[in-house]
């Protein structure tokens, strides 16, 4: 199982490069930012792009509700983001998700000659996924439950006659008290988010069920050992217990592929 790295978008630039430096280095597959409102992270994908060289990158994901496809593909070229190194993720809430992401994903296919990922909580846009993508990206969700959420996309895809396409899953992990304090409140503003709190119900458990929440950075590799057979790809998904270059590369290490 391949695996990636994943960090806040509205981070400094200064922390993205470094961490961008040394995921590269230790043999990570990919990079990710997110995409949170008005923070770019397109932008921020545009300075991991001009200090690496072999890693892939990837945003998770630009909401196509609030930002069409004519603005993405203007993002991507104007961050001159590599297309041959790139994973487009795109996503979109109901109602009339989709729609959205079937019509969003063709008009980007139309204009950009690279991989095209696709956000998925429920199983209609699970099996969507599976039709139409070439990867999905699962958020906050239990290795069992993205074993069942894979086998939906595996139907989609059967059924549109294609090959499945690869399952990344961001997996937020924070080490220590500070850090765990951290996720505790980015889970509280998910569990808020309508189709987050439905997702929560489905699943039946707790935001920070999701998580891998510990004590010391020894521990991480033994945590994450639980999703081996998941997903084509973990994101380890950073709560540091700062902001700084510094605690993110303390991330990026304790999590290293083995």
């Amino acid at each position: 199982m391949r695996r990636g790295f994943g960090v806040f978008a509205g981070v400094g630039s200064e922390v993205v490069r470094a961490t961008a430096r040394e995921a590269e280095t230790l043999g990570y597959s990919t990079l990710w930012v997110n995409h949170p409102g008005p923070v770019d992270g397109l932008a921020a994908l545009g300075v991991a792009a001009a200090v690496t060289t072999r890693l892939t990158l990837g945003v998770g994901v630009v909401p196509l509700h609030t930002r069409g496809p004519e603005s993405i593909v203007a993002g991507v070229r104007e961050h001159r983001l590599p297309l041959d190194r790139l994973l487009l993720g795109v996503g979109s809430p109901n109602p009339g998700a989709l729609a959205r992401v079937r019509a969003g994903v063709a008009a980007l296919r139309a204009r950009l000659a690279t991989r095209i990922v696709v956000a998925a909580l429920g199983p209609q846009m699970c099996r969507l996924a599976g039709e139409l993508a070439d990867g999905v990206l699962f958020n906050w969700l239990t290795p069992e439950y993205a074993r069942r959420s894979a086998e939906l996309v595996r139907a989609g895809a059967t059924a549109a006659g294609r090959e499945p396409p690869t399952l990344f899953a961001y997996v937020r992990v924070a080490v220590g008290p500070v850090a765990r304090r951290r996720l505790a409140e980015e889970a509280e503003r998910y569990a808020a988010i309508p189709a987050y709190a439905a997702h929560f119900a489905r699943m039946g458990v707790k935001p920070l069920d999701t998580a891998v929440a510990v004590d010391a950075a020894e521990a991480v590799p033994g945590a994450l050992a639980a999703w081996q057979g998941a997903v084509d790809e973990v994101i380890v998904r950073a709560v540091p217990e700062a902001d700084t270059p510094e605690a993110h590369l303390a991330l990026v290490r304790a999590a290293r592929p083995a």
